[in-house]
């Protein structure tokens, strides 16, 4: 028996186990090819993309421009200007990309000042990469010059593009602030080393506008983060931690329990919710969540799910539905999460997170935001192409230690900074709301508008919710034992599952076997000529 070979495809692992007629050899437990530095590892260096993807910004002035003339190379580039308040304000983007103790890097980036739109006053703006740990805490900060009015004519001048070297070691003393707003320069090196307890190595931008508010802006073109030497680094993998795929027959009561009765809920809200198969229920691999009409003593029902007491979120991680809302007067169809703290200290205070929620009579926008003691920042994202959320989408949001934001199909349409309370786990609600402020119907005479513009039952529909961190890959492990049987094992916190087929790669025919547990043993089978298996996620 040997392991001939194994290859990742589409997100699952597969090891062909073959028969060797003269002897039982290990080739290999995990065949991978060993990574090799890259040239560049920022993504979207060159704002090509014509818009901020991999890149998270701060501050209220950030754009992306295009113009061939005017950008360093391509058709694109960054355009950063202050808020003009008064005040030291910062504005900026930044990108974090994983990192190991002992990478060794070198970063640059061109920089460009119009001369009608000159640096100006107390303007600063720099070039800046740190390395940070788990909780991006700041290890280490290397910059570039900055750049003021008065040294913009040694660096390249006016209306011209000149190349910024990162090479300035410095002092820093808020490690967790953003930006680290840098001390003296302590040491100028060539290479930028990942410290101990590195995990993340950010490449940053950092535009300063002074009390004087002055006017004045700054470009920014072909970004270059390229590690030369040093550890090799393996970026771990966002894999799914945690979900629910609803393909039973029920709801899964470990998981979900439910808000019960009526009264507003504080937004003058018409429906009772109940905890009736009526009202949630799963078929067909979907979670359906239905307001429905009510013969009682109140006008309408619905279900509002939760995982709370039963399942708390990570502190930080990607967070993805697939859903379909409905349409109709008056639904308030909504996916959520609340702190976790909650009841205790209570809301606004415990903090909570709109992933998506819409007003059904106009069911071609979607809106994400924050509550909390510090406001409720939001944006609304009109879906293209005459889209509607009746539609299924993909909801996602992507939670770090300093900022959130929310996608719809992959694109990021908002993006928040953030403190506490947004610094703990929450846990999920889903729920469609009949009435209530938000979508303007309230008081007896809504339920007119209501039973008029809405079909019943008015039903969203959620295919799935998962949890993505990152972790090790996605792998099987092969072990030999001493009587020619195999031990596979893998990663235990990724939420996946082993399939088998036998004798062809190239078939269709994969199916569970009945271990759900890491590891087991596999047993050849000598009337077979080979046995494949994989991990399948989710």
């Amino acid at each position: 028996m040997a392991v001939v070979c194994n290859f990742v495809r589409s997100g699952s692992l597969e090891i062909k186990l073959a028969r060797v007629v003269a002897s039982l050899i290990l080739i290999a437990g995990l065949i991978s090819a060993k990574p090799g530095l890259a040239a560049n590892i920022l993504g979207n260096p060159g704002f090509e993309t014509g818009n901020f993807t991999n890149w998270t910004t701060f501050g209220p002035n950030n754009y992306v421009l295009s113009g061939a003339s005017q950008a360093h190379s391509g058709t694109c580039y960054y355009k950063v200007y202050g808020a003009f308040n008064g005040a030291y304000n910062y504005t900026g983007i930044y990108q974090d990309n994983f990192t190991a103790p002992g990478a060794i890097y070198s970063a640059d980036g061109w920089g460009y000042s119009l001369s009608s739109d000159a640096m100006n006053g107390q303007d600063q703006a720099w070039i800046e990469v740190s390395f940070r740990d788990s909780s991006y805490n700041a290890l280490a900060l290397y910059r570039s010059p900055v750049v003021t009015s008065n040294n913009i004519a040694s660096l390249g001048g006016l209306s011209k593009w000149f190349d910024l070297q990162i090479t300035n070691q410095c002092s820093f003393t808020n490690a967790s602030a953003l930006p680290l707003l840098p001390g003296t320069v302590i040491n100028t090196v060539t290479s930028l080393v990942a410290p101990a307890g590195a995990v993340y190595v950010r490449y940053q931008i950092v535009f300063v506008q002074g009390p004087d508010k002055a006017h004045g802006s700054m470009y920014f073109d072909d970004l270059t983060l390229n590690q030369t030497g040093g550890t090799v680094v393996v970026p771990p993998q966002w894999n799914i931690v945690w979900s629910d795929e609803f393909n039973g027959t029920n709801i899964n009561t470990n998981i979900w329990t439910y808000d019960l009765g009526g009264g507003g809920w504080g937004n003058s809200e018409l429906e009772y919710y109940t905890s009736s198969p009526q009202n949630a229920y799963v078929s067909n691999g979907l979670l359906h969540i239905a307001a429905l009409q009510s013969m009682g003593g109140t006008s309408y029902t619905s279900a509002r799910m939760k995982t709370q007491g039963l399942y708390n979120t990570p502190t930080y991680g990607r967070f993805v539905w697939r859903a379909a809302l409905p349409a109709g007067v008056g639904m308030w169809p909504a996916l959520w999460m609340m702190g976790s703290c909650y009841p205790s200290p209570g809301w606004p205070a415990c903090g909570e997170i709109d992933v998506v929620e819409n007003n059904g009579a106009t069911p071609t926008w979607v809106q994400g935001s924050l509550h909390s003691n510090a406001g409720g920042p939001t944006l609304v994202y009109n879906l293209p192409n005459g889209g509607s959320t009746t539609n299924f989408h993909i909801y996602e949001l992507d939670w770090n230690a300093t900022s959130i934001q929310w996608l719809v199909d992959g694109y990021v349409y908002e993006t928040q900074s953030i403190g506490a309370p947004f610094n703990a786990p929450f846990f999920f609600i889903m729920n469609v709301a009949v009435g209530g402020n938000y979508v303007n119907e309230t008081g007896n005479s809504a339920t007119n508008d209501i039973n008029s513009g809405t079909v019943f039952p008015a039903t969203m529909l959620v295919d799935y919710v998962r949890v993505y961190e990152p972790t090790a890959p996605l792998a099987l492990s092969v072990g030999p034992q001493s009587n020619g049987s195999f031990i596979l094992s893998w990663p235990t916190n990724i939420v996946c599952h082993v399939q088998i087929q036998t004798n062809s790669l190239t078939g269709t025919n994969w199916f569970d076997t009945s271990v759900t547990t890491s590891p087991f043993v596999v047993s050849p089978d000598p009337n077979e000529t080979s046995v494949f298996y994989r991990l399948e996620s989710p």
